[in-house]
């Protein structure tokens, strides 16, 4: 009997595609089957971590003397909804004299299936397929280059560090805060997660600083004039000294006598005049974060509902490769594939037929950047395009935007005149700034861009009349303008994304602010949206038309947790471990037993505290495991998820308490 070669997918789907690829056309027992090779599948996750009863029965009651629990040897189980397709890959795990490890390329990918290996056993060759898009051709080429086993091993090390931390912390810290709430008489469940705690540290410090906001009046003028009869608007600038940090004058009595003053005067004089062009290179490719930023911003959507919509584009559709990217640049050997996808978008949508007409397929613009790669490249479209009328409703509008940050690559910078006049009037400074497009460049590509929101015109550049030095332009209107300071706005769901990816900047520790800089923030590109979602499922946030609002047992929490764990420096120092073991710098030991001397600190620390509880208990089922998170299509780690919406960002981030 020739020897089998086995491969394991993550979902039935992208199993579906490999063995189509492959010839393995017959269905066999949970799997596909072909010449000499077969091709199975897990339904995200098979195993699971085991609750603490598994190890103690006595761990069925939650008490705190028995806390902390740190198991001595880590146990999976597996999990019981799909224990008819885990018997399968045993089966065919133990038949197997080759194994091709082919679920999603990332670090929970391969915990996926490297957990399975462990578990079943399996000690034969091992090879790994990375795939980036599941379109034919692509997987033909993943094929060709499939990389040993041991390439990335590591990734699954670092998944399984994070899954044991996560467990650490979600079953020792939301058992004793919990059982800390009840000696004050809380009868709800208080879930501590080491993700969720952070991120919620952020709404809920968000929300405080809208509370405690004091605003601030302030004073401004516009001085509408005429050059050769076109009216533009030019802005009063007050001294240094009657002004806020922000240039904003604090002064009414000062700003009411300068536009009294201007006002009994006919003519302003251009006193200076700069004209510089303005060269702007093309937005780079999308990463799930920005992708979920510019969704929420522009199409209303949810971080989850834009992760499930891109999930869907990919596996489904199989029109833009693998989502859940935290990188936006392009390796040099996809550009060679640039003329294929070009002409498969041409083909598949005329409307682009006048865009096409500027596009220059051997442009090669910034994103292609080898050193700039992370283990996935952009979020792009495949030469596998389909007619757009197959994409309907929220679908069509992410792949368009997907689409046109790729086609961006391929046309000119866009490039502007930026024109700044200072004019003296009755005595007074003013300052008009202009704008005039010179090439459009990439912007043709992206007409939303050029489309500004409702309300939103008069923050646009205006077009200012040819001027020159010395030149007295008529006063038409002076305004006087009453304004208040505004607090910073709730955070909207793609704000949360934003900001749980660049902790850094929320972060007031100097020394700590500068280990964050190039860190991956918060949670990971696939696990964001699920962790706001999840906050919400909890009870800790609410909705609030588009915008996230903490409920007070948020505030209770987080005023409660030690302040590590609600910190996200911690959070993000975290991820970096994970990345140390993910790069072989620290072992998978060593990360573990760092993080339970950690919470065994902290749980000493927490012991008698005494909670102050506030708001209605959290309609949770203290049996269930408040550390998991839920996933859709494929169940794994803790539960995640996000949603909301609304306002726009402060200037300066909030930084935590």
């Amino acid at each position: 009997m020739a020897a089998m070669r086995l491969f394991l997918c993550e979902k039935p789907s992208q199993a579906k595609d490999i063995a189509k690829v492959l010839g393995a056309n017959r269905r066999g027992e949970g799997c596909w089957v072909g010449a000499n090779v077969t091709v199975t599948w897990c339904i995200g996750h098979l195993l699971e971590t085991a609750p603490p009863d598994a190890y103690d029965a006595r761990y069925k009651r939650w008490d705190l003397n028995d806390l902390p629990i740190v198991p001595e040897h880590w146990k999976m189980l597996v999990k019981p909804k799909t224990a008819s397709q885990f018997k399968a890959v045993k089966r065919l795990l133990g038949e197997a004299r080759e194994l091709v490890i082919a679920t999603d390329a990332d670090r929970e990918g391969e915990m996926i299936a490297r957990e399975l290996v462990e578990h079943c056993r399996y000690r034969g060759p091992i090879q790994r397929l990375w795939l980036s898009a599941l379109d034919e051709a692509s997987i033909r080429k993943a094929l060709a280059t499939l990389k040993p086993g041991a390439e990335t091993f590591n990734l699954y090390h670092s998944a399984l560090g994070r899954s044991r931390a996560d467990w650490l912390i979600g079953m020792n810290m939301s058992r004793l805060f919990t059982l800390l709430g009840r000696r004050s008489g809380y009868q709800g469940v208080l879930p501590v997660g080491r993700v969720q705690t952070p991120t919620l540290r952020l709404v809920v410090d968000r929300d405080r600083t809208i509370t405690n906001f004091v605003p601030v009046p302030y004073w401004a003028i516009d001085v509408q004039l005429l050059a050769e009869g076109i009216p533009f608007i030019a802005q009063w600038r007050a001294p240094e000294d009657a002004c806020d940090e922000h240039g904003r004058c604090l002064h009414h009595e000062l700003a009411q006598v300068a536009a009294e003053t201007m006002r009994t005067v006919t003519t302003a004089q251009v006193t200076k005049l700069t004209t510089e062009r303005v060269r702007e290179a093309p937005p780079l490719p999308f990463d799930l974060g920005t992708l979920q930023e510019v969704c929420s911003k522009k199409l209303g959507l949810g971080a989850q509902e834009t992760f499930d919509i891109a999930q869907a584009l990919y596996e489904t559709h199989k029109v833009i490769t693998y989502p859940r990217s935290d990188c936006g640049y392009l390796p040099l050997s996809q550009h060679g594939e640039a003329p294929a996808i070009l002409a498969a978008l041409g083909r598949a949508d005329p409307s682009l037929n006048a865009l096409m007409e500027h596009i220059e397929p051997q442009r090669r613009s910034r994103a292609w950047n080898d050193t700039k790669v992370s283990a996935h490249h952009g979020i792009i479209p495949t030469a596998a395009a389909v007619a757009l009328d197959r994409l309907v409703g929220k679908q069509r509008a992410v792949y368009t935007l997907i689409r046109a940050r790729y086609l961006a690559q391929f046309l000119p910078n866009h490039e502007y005149d930026r024109t700044q006049a200072d004019f003296e009037c009755a005595g007074y400074d003013l300052r008009a700034v202009g704008k005039r497009v010179i090439e459009p460049g990439w912007k043709r590509a992206l007409p939303e861009a050029l489309t500004p929101a409702r309300g939103r015109e008069s923050t646009l550049p205006q077009p200012l009349p040819t001027l020159s030095r010395g030149q007295n332009c008529s006063v038409a209107e002076v305004t006087l303008k009453d304004l208040w300071t505004q607090p910073p706005k709730p955070f909207t769901e793609g704000d949360l994304i934003k900001a749980m990816k660049n902790v850094a900047k929320l972060v007031e520790d100097p020394r700590l602010k500068q280990k964050l800089k190039d860190t991956t923030g918060i949670g990971t590109e696939a696990t964001r949206a699920g962790i706001i979602q999840g906050l919400l499922d909890r009870g800790y946030l609410t909705k609030q038309g588009k915008a996230l609002a903490a409920t007070p047992a948020a505030f209770t929490l987080i005023d409660a947790v030690p302040r590590a764990i609600a910190d996200p420096g911690t959070t993000a120092i975290w991820e970096q471990a994970l990345d140390m073991v993910q790069n072989g710098e620290m072992s998978l030991e060593d990360f573990v037993a760092k993080q339970s001397a950690w919470m065994t600190k902290q749980v000493e620390r927490c012991m008698g505290l005494h909670l102050t509880i506030t708001g209605p208990a959290l309609s949770i089922d203290r049996t269930a495991a408040p550390w998991k998170k839920k996933r859709k299509a494929s169940p794994r780690k803790p539960s995640t998820k996000g949603t909301r919406s609304a306002g726009k960002r402060t200037k300066k981030p909030v930084a935590p308490a």
